[in-house]
């Protein structure tokens, strides 16, 4: 990469900082709602053939779901590459998604599915929150009537009770 290319993409940050912290926090707050989005329509759609895998007992280090992540990823490196090309604020658009997957992975496959070793178990605070709607996410059976399809936004655990157990009703 030449040294004006490599310049543009850090242009936003000339007096702009304030705006390439905005984009990145944007896109990861875009990034929540496209991903619950995902995950309700598609993931718990059409695409539950790989998704079903995270809802049953793991073996072994991956599942089929970790597909997605390797979708999402190479989406992500587009931004980075191709597309910051185009309009070099996009390459802030990148660290948002990456900053997201990490938070994801941290979050997600660490604290709640305890994936990556560490047993660290909030006891209150919003954690425990996130740690118990997503418990309740896999209290269903199944890719119909769950709840909860965020990752880094939690709905109050008092409210997805309610809806498990109207659903629970209505069967």
């Amino acid at each position: 990469m030449d040294a004006a290319r490599c310049r543009s993409y850090f242009a936003v940050m000339e007096g702009g900082r304030i705006v390439a912290l905005v984009i990145v926090l944007g896109t990861v707050v875009a990034m929540e709602v496209l991903a619950s989005a995902v995950h309700r329509h598609v993931m718990h759609g059409w695409g539950w053939r790989w998704h079903r895998s995270h809802h049953e007992p793991r073996h072994g280090m991956f599942e089929t779901n970790d597909l997605y992540a390797l979708v999402f990823a190479g989406i992500g490196l587009l931004f980075f590459t191709l597309l910051a090309r185009l309009w070099p604020p996009f390459w802030w658009v990148g660290i948002g998604s990456l900053v997201y997957g990490l938070l994801y992975m941290l979050l997600h496959d660490g604290l709640v599915h305890r994936r990556l070793g560490f047993g660290l178990s909030p006891r209150s605070g919003y954690l425990k929150r996130l740690v118990q709607a997503h418990r309740l996410h896999h209290a269903v059976h199944g890719r119909d009537g769950a709840v909860s399809f965020g990752f880094l936004y939690a709905p109050p655990v008092r409210r997805l009770r309610r809806r498990l157990r109207r659903q629970r009703r209505a069967c």
